[in-house]
C-alpha cells in the first residue's frame, strides 16, 4: 500500500499538462478499446493512437534514464504500427 501511496504522490508532483495526457490518453485508449467500439476499425486505431501517444509521454518524461526512454518509444512505435495498420 506505500507503494501506491508513493507512485500516486510522484503522480501529483508531475507538470499539469503531464497529468492531463496522460489521464485522456489512458482513459481514451481503455474506452476505445472496449467492446462496445469493437465492430469499427477506426475506433481500435484511435485506441492504439492514444496508446502511443501515452508511451511517447511517459517516454519523454523518462528521458533522463536511457533504458526506460528506449522502451518507452519502442512501445509507443509499435502501437502507432498497429494504429496504421488498423487505419488500413
Amino acid at each position: 500500500m506505500q507503494r501506491v501511496k508513493f507512485m500516486w504522490k510522484l503522480f501529483l508532483n508531475q507538470p499539469v499538462w503531464f497529468k492531463a495526457v496522460i489521464t485522456i490518453t489512458f482513459l481514451t485508449s481503455i474506452i476505445f478499446s472496449s467492446s462496445y467500439f469493437s465492430e469499427n476499425d477506426y475506433y481500435e486505431g484511435i485506441s492504439k493512437l492514444a496508446a502511443a501517444l501515452f508511451f511517447g509521454v511517459c517516454g519523454y518524461k523518462t528521458r533522463r534514464n536511457r533504458q526506460t526512454f528506449i522502451i518507452f518509444f519502442i512501445l509507443s512505435a509499435f502501437c502507432l504500427l498497429i494504429a496504421i495498420w488498423a487505419f488500413l
